[in-house]
């Protein structure tokens, strides 16, 4: 990861303030509509390029809130207006599958409006939650002010800790690969005892037969 932040900052580096805004802004507009890209390294990329560049990180913050929040209420209100035609469309299809699609309606169903809120941690399911709640025709309100409320704690979280802590970046990366290594080494830790409890109670109960 922190390999590909270094060159596609390397690369909006090279380009006027203006056209780093322009693409930060539409690349998380394109990810409101499922475009497999993940957000969270746009994010990232935006914080260190605020970071590298001295770009005023408060207006980066706007745009990137403005650009996640357009493209999650457009994906709703193509739900809402158009329904089940569009995914008959091959772009929209290949990410609103119909089982995609009924398995956000029960989890709408169940967990009510907590889902929509939730959705922006799902980047996998995001855009189906979103154009399903619009096709269920959820209130726009009631979808803005959940989507809304997880982008401002998510987004400015995101930009403003990178840019905070841009030159310890590697060593945050490195850490936090530390820590997950730490946990792997825990699980599999206990996956190997529980296999050898279970193999000596098999040699134990092979005794008691034989006996």
């Amino acid at each position: 990861m922190l390999e590909k932040l270094d060159y596609f900052a390397q690369v909006l580096l090279q380009l006027p303030t203006p056209t780093i805004f322009a693409i930060v802004f539409f690349v998380l507009l394109g990810c409101g509509f499922g475009v497999p890209i993940p957000e969270d390294f746009i994010l990232f990329l935006a914080g260190l390029v605020c970071y590298e560049n001295g770009i005023n990180v408060w207006v980066m913050v706007l745009l990137c809130l403005g650009g996640v929040i357009i493209g999650d209420a457009t994906i709703f209100l193509l739900g809402a207006k158009y329904g089940q035609r569009l995914t008959r469309i091959y772009m929209f299809r290949r990410f609103l599958t119909h089982d995609r699609l009924e398995r956000v309606k029960k989890k709408l169903h169940k967990h009510g409006n907590k889902v929509i809120f939730a959705a922006r941690f799902m980047p996998g399911l995001r855009a189906s939650i979103f154009f399903t709640s619009g096709t269920l025709h959820l209130p726009f309100r009631v979808f803005f002010f959940y989507d809304g409320l997880a982008a401002l704690l998510s987004v400015p979280a995101i930009v403003l800790t990178v840019h905070h802590f841009g030159d310890e970046l590697d060593a945050a990366i490195k850490g936090i690969r530390k820590v997950e290594n730490g946990i792997l080494i825990f699980i599999t830790s206990i996956l190997v005892l529980a296999f050898l409890k279970w193999l000596w109670g098999k040699v134990q109960a092979r005794k008691g037969d034989s006996i």
